[in-house]
This record gives structure tokens, C-alpha cells and sequence, in this order.
């Protein structure tokens, strides 16, 4: 120890120096761990960021899901009840330029539904699915309010008689009370009426098919 201590005794004086490169190297490394320190708080940040926008992109594909399935419930309110189209006729009627303009919404949005909500992954995809929808919602609204206007005022005076007559023959047709017969011939006196007037949608044809099917194929031919 006796050498250090001569040592230290003649070389007091580089202390100073030293505790000063000492200090310094402290203070450099106290700042790289305070950098180091920031750019994960950084990372972190910006991976928490990332999740949150992820899920709440996910979160409005979900709703614009669930909005694009209740406009084509009220779509299918029309497609399997045969009276509804009756009395608006226009949903249907493709001559009708907001009609042909609220399929063609609907095609579309369809076509951009994804199978689930993930399978969307890019801010563009997204906000070509959510036009789609909002413009499916808008198109259905102007048309049906349209057809709930208008109703049968398109029709002549035959024409709107021939709708009050099928009108009557498929409430027969529905009737429990009513002979399978009778229901038979009401039924297809009610499509003789329409026939020419409305177009029915497949989906239509095939709920009434389905209706009827017990009876169709028995029983007298009016």
C-alpha cells in the first residue's frame, strides 16, 4: 500500500482531472441511458398506437357490417312478402331510375362486404367499404320513401284493380280457414294478376313457392 500512498502523495494533483473525465463519462452515460430510456418509450408508443387503430378500424368494419345487414333486412321485408310489394310496386320496378339506383348500391356494397371484419387491413379498403355501405343506406332510404309515396299512382284505373284483386286472392290464399282448394285457385289467380305488373324478385317466387307447396300440386286448376 506504502507505494500507491507515495504515489497519491507526489500525484495529488491528478485527482482533479480525474474526477472531472470521471464525471464526464457519467454524464454521457447517464444521457445515452436516458436516450435509450426515450426511444423505447417511443416504440412502445407507437406499437400501442398501432394496436389501438387497428382495433378501432376493426370496430368500424364491424358496424358497417351490422349497418349493411340491417338495410338488407329491410330489403327482404319487400323480396318474401309479396303484399309489400303490392302495395309499393315501385321497389321492384327497374324502370324506376331510384330503384335501379339502390340496386346497383346494394350489388356494390355487397361485393366490398368483407368475409370478417380483419380481412380489411388498409385505410383505403376501409373507406371503399364504408362508402359502399353509406351509400347502399341512403339510395334504399330515398327509394322506399319514394315507393310509400307514389304507392300505386303509376298504375291506370285496370291496372290498380288488377293489384286490389291479388291483394284480396293472396289473403284467401293465406287463410287457415279456407279449403286447400280454394287456396289453390286464389293463389294462382293472384299470380295471373300480377303477371305483366310487378316483377318478383326470385327470392319472392321462391318464399311463395315454398308457402304453398302443399298444396299446389293437388286439387282442382281454376
Amino acid at each position: 500500500m506504502e507505494p500507491f500512498f507515495e504515489f497519491v502523495g507526489h500525484f495529488w494533483w491528478l485527482i482533479f482531472p480525474l474526477s472531472g473525465l470521471m464525471g464526464g463519462w457519467a454524464r454521457s452515460w447517464s444521457k445515452a441511458s436516458e436516450r435509450r430510456h426515450r426511444r423505447k418509450v417511443e416504440l412502445y408508443q407507437l406499437r400501442n398506437r398501432a394496436v389501438q387503430a387497428e382495433q378501432a378500424s376493426q370496430t368500424e368494419v364491424q358496424a358497417l357490417m351490422s349497418a349493411h345487414d340491417a338495410v338488407n333486412r329491410r330489403w327482404l321485408d319487400y323480396e318474401l312478402d309479396v303484399g309489400k310489394l303490392i302495395d309499393f310496386p315501385m321497389m321492384t320496378d327497374v324502370r324506376e331510375p331510384l330503384t335501379v339506383a339502390f340496386l346497383r348500391a346494394k350489388r356494390e356494397a355487397d361485393g366490398l362486404r368483407p368475409a370478417a371484419p380483419a380481412d380489411i387491413t388498409t385505410a383505403a379498403r376501409l373507406g371503399e367499404f364504408r362508402a359502399s355501405v353509406r351509400s347502399f343506406e341512403l339510395a334504399f332510404d330515398v327509394a322506399e320513401r319514394e315507393a310509400r309515396r307514389v304507392k300505386d299512382s303509376n298504375f291506370s284505373g285496370p291496372e290498380r284493380e288488377r293489384l286490389a284483386t291479388a291483394r284480396k286472392l293472396l289473403r284467401i290464399a293465406s287463410d287457415d280457414a279456407a279449403t286447400p282448394a280454394e287456396r289453390q285457385i286464389a293463389y294462382r289467380r293472384a299470380r295471373r294478376q300480377l303477371d305483366g305488373l310487378i316483377v318478383l324478385p326470385d327470392a319472392t317466387l321462391a318464399a311463395l313457392e315454398e308457402k304453398f307447396a302443399g298444396m299446389l300440386d293437388a286439387g282442382p286448376r281454376p
